[in-house]
């Protein structure tokens, strides 16, 4: 490819970021990987330049420091002169409520999960104005902004915030040719799923996968690799027309009103 395409994308060295680098870097983008993780920024970018032959730009940082973060767009806009594609893939948060949230914790929760992506995405915006090649930003969001649990407080707020601000970018933008939406997973089997601890400090996350699981229609959780698909897709000409609106990937769980189990013990010869 003689010019290639460019993509960005924010907590890169994660399940569903590596998922997604892989899916771009094998279409032929150029690829800006952040990550607060530096080994783990490091290994994956080796990864893709081995396996695709991917020219990678590896910006390691703290999306909560607004000098890190402005430095995304203007280094890789300075390398390859444009930006296609922005991921806001990256998220922070603790498993706590309302009755034990701390101010800094809020604060650092909102500044990741949602001012990170609102102010990265009015940059790439401008990029992309700028050269006048239009672009697509996605924004990875949470089925939790709507199927809460309680014991997410702030990352829950930042998620439906983020939601929120889909709609209204992809109004203020959409007339430069600039598509803006948003990815919202279930359960996906992560490293973010999988630190979920009781009051004792003993880990739990096995038996929240199992009661999550049994209310997922499919019957199990997602992969990152099924996510970074989906985000694929709505980056491609083939979701040329949709913009301002979240795809759901949760296997059927947000609509579902009750576990299979359940279901079964009213009407086993069905379930």
């Amino acid at each position: 490819m003689s010019n290639p395409k460019v993509v960005i994308i924010t907590g890169a060295a994660g399940g569903i970021g590596s998922a997604t680098a892989h899916q771009f870097a094998g279409k032929g983008y150029n690829v800006t990987l952040c990550d607060i993780d530096f080994q783990g920024l490091s290994v994956l970018t080796g990864v893709l330049e081995n396996k695709y032959g991917t020219d990678c730009l590896t910006l390691s940082g703290d999306l909560s420091d607004p000098v890190y973060l402005k430095s995304i767009i203007d280094k890789t806009a300075e390398k390859w002169g444009r930006i296609d594609v922005l991921v806001n893939n990256a998220a922070w948060r603790t498993i706590e409520s309302m009755r034990t949230m701390q101010l800094d914790i809020w604060e650092k929760t909102l500044r990741i999960c949602l001012t990170a992506p609102a102010f990265l995405t009015g940059w790439a915006a401008a990029v992309m104005e700028e050269k006048q090649t239009g672009g697509v930003i996605v924004n990875i969001t949470s089925m939790m902004a709507e199927r809460t649990s309680g014991t997410g407080s702030a990352y829950v707020a930042a998620k439906g915030a983020l939601e929120s601000l889909i709609k209204e970018t992809a109004v203020t933008y959409g007339r430069s040719g600039i598509r803006i939406v948003g990815v919202a997973p279930g359960y996906i089997d992560t490293e973010l799923s999988h630190d979920y601890v009781d009051q004792e400090g003993e880990n739990i996350s096995a038996r929240l996968i199992e009661e999550v699981t049994d209310a997922v229609p499919l019957g199990r959780g997602g992969t990152p690799e099924e996510v970074a698909e989906a985000v694929f897709w709505l980056s491609s000409e083939s979701a040329s027309y949709i913009t301002g609106t979240t795809l759901l990937v949760d296997g059927g769980f947000k609509p579902n009103f009750s576990k299979y189990s359940v279901k079964k013990q009213q009407f086993p010869d069905e379930f």
